[in-house]
């Protein structure tokens, strides 16, 4: 299976439902879209890396808590992600290397603000097929 996202369409939040062959693919995904739902994610070049370490008391907690520090690292650092490799992940942690640069004003275009990841219709899926992620954004 290709691994992918689609954005999911709600009255007052916006939804992301993101796949791949396994949960560390799909998570990877999930970053991917939000990244995409909040700027112009071609614009950016993988040119600095961040380690990520989160822990967390179920794979819903860790998907929350990786999508929110994603968007700690726009929000409060200045970071934009391009690219997003997770090296260990398990329901209780999650270790990722992710790429990106300084947010810049005149080269990064800037589409909607997302405030937090919410908990509402969450769902972690995965079997021997693949692994499927569904979180909803407060917009």
């Amino acid at each position: 299976m290709k691994p992918g996202y689609v954005i999911l369409d709600h009255p007052a939040d916006m939804g992301i439902e993101a796949y791949g062959k396994n949960l560390n693919e799909a998570f990877q995904e999930a970053a991917i879209a939000l990244t995409s739902i909040i700027l112009d994610a071609s614009s950016i070049e993988p040119i600095e890396t961040q380690t990520i370490e989160i822990a967390a008391s179920d794979y819903e907690h860790l998907l929350v808590k990786w999508l929110a520090e994603i968007l700690y690292l726009y929000d409060g650092k200045n970071f934009v992600c391009a690219e997003f490799d997770i090296e260990n992940i398990s329901p209780n942690f999650l270790k990722a290397k992710v790429k990106g640069e300084n947010f810049d004003n005149q080269k990064h275009l800037t589409k909607l603000d997302v405030k937090a990841i919410t908990y509402h219709q969450i769902l972690v899926h995965s079997n021997e097929e693949r692994g499927l992620v569904r979180v909803f954004l407060d917009i």
